[in-house]
């Protein structure tokens, strides 16, 4: 029987996702791989985040929904924070990687990110037309 749990996100752009990841001090691993969970059982995932635990976490892309599912086992989680914050973190990093792209494809440039204490982002993007 499986320990593994399957938590559905609207994470769609892997190149997005990667860069999330990496701001959250993550080092994900790409292609097919293992994601270790209850005595050493494994599920595939597409991008996996090996911990030192025995309990990694890994994003399965879900084709028929067209987005990365979160898959890891949930009784072993040892993370600082529960899964819910975790996928919070993500999801705003993620955003805001994805408003950067957005803003950099129009022209934009970013003139300020800031970031508060209650987690909050403000970013202040210019273009100049000539």
């Amino acid at each position: 029987m499986s320990h593994f749990s399957t938590v559905k996100t609207e994470l769609r752009d892997r190149v997005a996702l990667l860069e999330a990841l990496r701001d959250l001090g993550h080092d994900p691993e790409l292609g097919q791989r293992p994601v270790r969970g209850y005595r050493g059982q494994t599920v595939l995932a597409d991008v996996a985040l090996t911990r030192n635990d025995g309990c990694d976490i890994g994003f399965r892309w879900n084709a028929e929904s067209g987005t990365y599912e979160l898959v890891t086992d949930l009784e072993l989680w040892k993370q600082p924070i529960p899964v819910e914050r975790f996928l919070a973190q993500i999801t705003q990093r993620y955003a805001l990687h994805q408003v950067l792209a957005a803003s950099a494809q129009e022209g934009f440039q970013v003139s300020e990110q800031t970031s508060s204490l209650d987690g909050s982002i403000e970013l202040v993007v210019t273009r100049w037309d000539g």
